[in-house]
């Protein structure tokens, strides 16, 4: 079961690679709307796998965002949360044991609380699932997860959320390798017009707050071409402004790549840790064919190792190479630089009350 649970302060979260899991992402969600909470676990190590030795504990730090969708009305949301990953049967009793020993912490009107999981999916480890081309076909019907997942559970009432918030399929990158062989592992394409962009004299440097408007009509080109929602510009700003100020903590570069006068390509590299994450890209309509994104990558994959990272998350990708999935370009871009693709188990509701759920879970389908 687990044995404790404390309230912290959300800045004496520790440092993680992990980065929704950060006092950095509690400020950024803090300016966005939400209550962030911080929490410490501690779980007996059996809930996590099978271990006859009941008396072993572990230890973890949780953060927790409360948003509210009226004064009467608020759900809990865990982004990549828990940290701590249990083996898969018993994945949904530590859910559902997390989920009751958090309850007498959330305000009495939360609704459910949401596990943004950051956990190897389940299906993606069985071969079944995958075709001969060894392309992920995607987990099953949410019906046959949550008949796996409630395994084990005493309450059964795990569900499957309607839709996912962060990237649920992602490509990691080794950066314990050198550079060379970083470059030797990325298809023969994404090395040439790497290769190609430096040559044309692409110039990729770091920039502050004050060229916040230079990214921010890159990222409204990118946003218009791909049909993307919008982020307000200050919402970019307060990622920069929010940062730490110290070497354990969360460190943000904006990156931008120019050619001549023009700026042609910019990105958020975020550090954390031992992980390096690529959080928002953003291009140009024209000049594609100076490969600026290309040397863009390479030179915060370059920096990313120089800070002393040992991976780099691309963020966000199509599961597979379908030819109807709208991230299929993306797919094929990250992929090019010769990282591993990996799959989370992405979003899972636990319902408090289960009649206003029900007609929350409703409004969501019908968005």
């Amino acid at each position: 079961m687990i044995c404790k649970l404390e309230n912290k302060e959300v800045e004496e979260l520790k440092t993680t690679n992990i980065l929704p899991q950060t006092p950095f992402w509690g400020r950024i969600k803090s300016d966005q709307g939400f209550t962030a909470k911080a929490f410490e676990l501690t779980v007996s190590k059996d809930v996590l796998t099978h271990t006859t030795n009941t008396q072993a504990k572990v230890e973890d730090d949780l953060l927790v965002l409360i948003k509210y969708m009226d004064e009467q009305h608020c759900f809990a949301y865990v982004p990549y949360g828990p940290k701590l990953e249990p083996s898969f049967e018993n994945q949904g009793l530590f859910l559902e044991q997390v989920s009751e020993s958090i309850r007498p912490h959330l305000p009495s009107n939360c609704m459910f609380i949401r596990y943004d999981l950051m956990w190897k999916n389940q299906w993606a480890a069985e071969k079944d699932y995958f075709d001969e081309c060894g392309n992920w076909l995607g987990a099953p019907s949410n019906h046959t997860q949550e008949y796996r997942v409630n395994f084990k559970t005493s309450n059964w009432n795990l569900r499957k959320s309607v839709s996912d918030s962060l990237p649920k399929n992602t490509f990691f990158l080794d950066l314990t390798q050198k550079e060379q062989d970083l470059l030797g592992n990325m298809r023969y394409n994404t090395r040439y017009n790497v290769k190609k962009a430096i040559n044309k004299g692409i110039d990729v440097k770091e920039y502050g707050t004050e060229y916040i408007a230079n990214w921010y009509k890159l990222y409204v080109e990118t946003a218009i071409r791909h049909n993307m929602p919008l982020q307000n510009k200050d919402y970019f700003a307060s990622i920069l402004s929010n940062q730490d100020n110290h070497s354990k903590g969360v460190n943000v570069k904006m990156l931008m790549a120019r050619a001549n006068d023009q700026f042609l390509s910019s990105m958020f590299l975020v550090l954390s840790k031992n992980r390096a994450t690529y959080l928002y890209g953003a291009s140009a309509n024209s000049k594609n064919n100076l490969m600026a994104s290309y040397a863009l990558q390479w030179e915060s994959i370059r920096l990313a190792k120089s800070w002393g990272c040992t991976e780099y998350d691309m963020f966000g990708s199509a599961p597979n190479l379908n030819q109807t999935h709208p991230l299929r370009g993306v797919h094929i871009y990250k992929k090019g630089f010769g990282g591993n693709l990996y799959h989370r188990m992405g979003c899972w509701d636990y319902p408090y009350d289960q009649k206003l759920y029900d007609i929350f879970r409703y409004q969501e389908l019908k968005n």
